[in-house]
């Protein structure tokens, strides 16, 4: 069909990157692909009518108004490494891979930074959804989304004179990143949570239980919290856990950072 054609077209391509159309696209994707796996293996009963209002309209003030202002502020406070000719003459999927070490290894210490005391009111909002689910991930005050882009800008480094298309590789893998920590399935894999963050791996940390909101900072890689002793084993956990932080916050202070 011609259509069809069009759409795998260079000519399509182009437009959707000329007009800016790839983030709102790959959001579209999402919202069907990630809420029709959920409704399949669910791991809690979601009333999706509840939430998803409120949440859909966050994240579109989130992602047009608190995150280009938070790239624009961290673009210019990152520290940018030097990069070795040897990094530089890596293969593109090589340099992913030590992208994704880098930054998480400074998101993971970054995380922990934000549950000290002194500026959890920063990472407060984060944690306030009380339904985990893929889309309560966005909720990132100005000041975390500012905090968080600073490794991966470190990071970024590495892929030095990488090819147009690895930006929006990137962009993509950290949206569905963060859909995957977040998302409600039923789904486990005990000998993948001893590389990689699962949903019930990061759910643990959403509990509202205080001792488990200081365990599973991991982003990307579970092995930190195993080398540096924050790990809690999902199956371990045997009571249902509940989300939240237990007290109510006014919704501009939260998404403030204050």
């Amino acid at each position: 069909m011609e259509w069809v054609e069009w759409l795998l077209s260079r000519e399509f391509r182009q437009f959707v990157l000329d007009h800016g159309l790839f983030v709102h696209i790959l959001f579209l994707a999402r919202l069907v692909g990630v809420t029709v796996i959920e409704l399949t293996v669910p791991a809690r009963t979601i009333s999706y009518r509840s939430v998803m209002v409120y949440d859909l309209i966050g994240c579109t003030l989130v992602g047009f108004i608190l995150l280009p202002a938070a790239e624009f502020l961290s673009a210019r406070i990152a520290l940018r490494a030097p990069v070795p000719d040897a990094i530089m003459a890596l293969p593109v999927a090589a340099t992913f891979v030590l992208y994704y070490l880098v930054g998480d290894f400074g998101a993971y210490w970054m995380h922990r930074l934000l549950h000290l005391s002194a500026v959890w009111r920063i990472h407060q909002w984060h944690h306030s959804p009380t339904t985990m689910y893929w889309l309560a991930g966005y909720r990132a005050s100005f000041p975390q989304q500012v905090l968080f882009n600073l490794p991966w800008i470190f990071a970024y480094s590495v892929f030095g004179l990488a090819p147009w298309w690895i930006w929006l590789v990137v962009l993509s893998s950290h949206m569905l990143l963060n859909d995957w920590m977040h998302m409600n399935v039923s789904w486990r894999s005990n000998w993948l949570e001893w590389i990689f963050v699962t949903p019930r791996y990061h759910h643990i940390h959403h509990s509202d239980a205080p001792a488990h909101q200081q365990a599973n900072f991991g982003v990307t890689f579970s092995v930190w919290d195993r080398m540096f002793g924050t790990y809690v084993n999902p199956e371990a956990v045997k009571k249902p856990v509940s989300f939240g932080i237990g007290e109510k916050v006014p919704l501009v202070r939260l998404v403030a950072g204050v």
